[in-house]
Order: C-alpha cells, then sequence, then structure tokens
C-alpha cells in the first residue's frame, strides 16, 4: 500500500499521521502501519487533557498480529479521541485518514508540524526502513 500517503499530511517515523484542523491537529496511524498490523482488534487511547511530550507513547493498538504503542506525533494536550473506535476498531484497517482518526490535539508548538515527514519522504523511510 505504499504510496498511499496524502500530500496534505504530514507523518513520522514511527508511522502516525498528522492533519492540521482549524489550529487543531488531528492524528492516526498511516494505511502503512494498518496493513503491517492486520486486522485491529482494540485501540487504547489517552484521556482528553492528558499532555504527552514529542515520541511518548500515549496508548497502544492491538491486532490480530501484535500489541504496538502509539506515539504522540508532537509535543501536545490530548482535546478530543475518536470514541467510535471502542465499538468498531477496524475502522481503522477500514479508513485510516478518515473514521479510523484517533486523536484530536493542540500541539504546544504549531510549527512542528512543519518539521514532519512529508508523504514523499514518509514513503521512502517505509522503503528503507520496514
Amino acid at each position: 500500500m505504499a504510496g498511499d500517503f496524502p500530500e496534505e499530511l504530514r507523518y513520522t517515523e514511527s508511522d502516525e499521521w498528522v492533519r492540521s484542523d482549524d489550529g487543531a491537529m488531528v492524528s492516526g496511524i498511516t494505511s502503512y502501519a494498518a496493513e503491517e498490523l492486520g486486522d485491529v482488534v482494540f485501540v487504547q487511547l489517552p484521556e482528553a487533557g492528558a499532555h504527552f511530550d514529542s515520541g511518548q507513547a500515549f496508548g497502544e493498538i492491538e491486532s490480530v498480529k501484535a500489541v504496538s504503542d502509539l506515539y504522540a506525533p508532537l509535543a501536545c494536550t490530548v482535546t478530543e479521541i475518536n470514541t467510535d473506535l471502542d465499538g468498531n476498531p477496524g475502522l481503522v484497517n477500514e479508513d485510516p485518514y478518515g473514521a479510523g482518526w484517533m486523536v484530536r490535539f493542540q500541539p504546544d508548538n504549531p510549527d512542528d508540524f512543519n518539521a514532519l515527514l512529508s508523504a514523499a519522504d514518509y514513503e521512502q523511510h517505509t522503503k528503507e526502513s520496514h
């Protein structure tokens, strides 16, 4: 599924995507990560109001293959979580950039968004390191 990385998003080397959305930001895992994990059966997300440093684990995602940590793409405060994933964690596989989003957050420094990987850089990263 490499190459299926929307241009308007930014990416992390730990396979999260970030979208800037009216001053807030939204994040989830990439289609590549969802494909690598296989069928997602459970997602544990942080509580709204929790603060995380960039790269800090903020939750877990469990699939039929493995349990993996989810990492904060930027230093941020979580403002909302996708409660739809409680009853339907498969949304992460079906629509990772839409209905499968995980957290909405307020970044400590909005300019950090620009330092994340572009779609082309992330695609290159998936080819080199996975």
